[in-house]
């Protein structure tokens, strides 16, 4: 069964043209959505993907580039199709992203809870979650904002997708090294000195085996000015799909 991993958007919170970091997983017939955030159903649409059409979404933290389309998303699995899809978040999260997030605009006399929109499936950090036959997911959490709870996620023991995170170095080199990871996918700040997010300087003082490694996401709009200037990294490309595992 193969393990495909497709961005439907490739941009930092700030992009335009690249829109939200969010991607899509297929493990077979399985559609996985990595996080919603406020572009992801603009994002979706134009790529022709039905919200229909997924079957489970995974929530590595709680910022609107990544959480922030999950209203629009639950009222047409609601309304229009009349489905409770799949919700895979950390257990920290959980509460959090309905109370301070969802609730507002999403409470009615009817559904007062997230637990009415979604099947709420809580993670625990540390503990691979079988998602479907082919496809598990290790929650890890990452040093993004102080006091915000983010996590990256280790997918099949095979590939690591760091979602927002500043640069650590020795999770990379362990999970290369102890853990057999083949394939990274990290967030990349391309200009500006190191705050929430790993920057470009930062992965270029990687080892080369690390670099080789490595795809570069959740990057600004003048990504093109970079192009030829990443070492042995690699930018991600919005829409094209890379096979994880054939």
């Amino acid at each position: 069964m193969a393990l495909t991993l497709q961005m439907i958007g490739t941009g930092s919170a700030f992009a335009k043209k690249y829109f939200n970091n969010n991607a899509l997983l297929r493990a077979g017939a399985f559609t996985l959505l990595i996080d919603c955030g406020i572009t992801a159903p603009m994002a979706l649409h134009q790529l022709n993907v039905d919200v229909a059409d997924i079957d489970a979404l995974l929530i590595t933290h709680l910022h609107a580039d990544h959480a922030g389309g999950l209203e629009e998303l639950a009222f047409r699995m609601r309304f229009v199709h009349r489905r409770r899809p799949l919700l895979y978040i950390a257990e920290p999260l959980a509460e959090p992203l309905w109370e301070n997030c969802l609730k507002a605009g999403m409470e009615d006399e009817e559904y007062r809870s997230l637990d009415q929109y979604f099947q709420v499936v809580t993670m625990r950090e540390g503990e691979p979650c079988r998602i479907v036959d082919g496809l598990e997911i290790e929650l890890m959490r990452t040093d993004h904002v102080p006091g915000k709870l983010s996590y990256g996620l280790l997918i099949n023991r095979s590939v690591y997708y760091s979602g927002d995170s500043l640069l650590n170095r020795e999770r990379l080199e362990s999970l290369v090294h102890h853990r057999g990871v083949r394939l990274i996918f990290h967030d990349c700040q391309l200009q500006g000195p190191p705050s929430v997010h790993a920057t470009l300087d930062q992965l270029l003082a990687l080892p080369e085996h690390l670099q080789s490694r490595i795809f570069l996401m959740h990057y600004g709009d003048d990504k093109d000015q970079y192009v030829g200037r990443t070492g042995r990294m690699s930018f991600v490309e919005q829409h094209r799909l890379y096979t994880l595992e054939p």
